[in-house]
């Protein structure tokens, strides 16, 4: 394996890491996608970027994902 392709699968490991941190390891694919696409939309610096930056590091400060956690909005469809 190179060291690109090394590289490569390191962040795709990492990718899923976080999606199984967040808790949406059993949900659908295309909501994942969709979820993420709308993310990328998000202008980075901005008031909204910087919000979902600060629910991000906590989360990633929590042991495992917790539903109830101050950190997650309820309802917030990422459930």
């Amino acid at each position: 394996m190179t060291a690109d392709r090394k590289r490569q699968a390191r962040e795709k490991f990492l990718l899923g890491g976080i999606v199984v941190k967040a808790g949406l390891s059993k949900a659908d694919r295309a909501f994942l996608l969709g979820g993420l696409t709308e993310l990328a939309r998000v202008i980075p610096g901005s008031a909204e970027h910087r919000r979902l930056r600060d629910i991000g590091e906590e989360a990633f400060k929590a042991p495992l994902f917790d539903p109830s956690s101050p950190c997650v909005e309820e309802n917030s469809g990422w459930r």
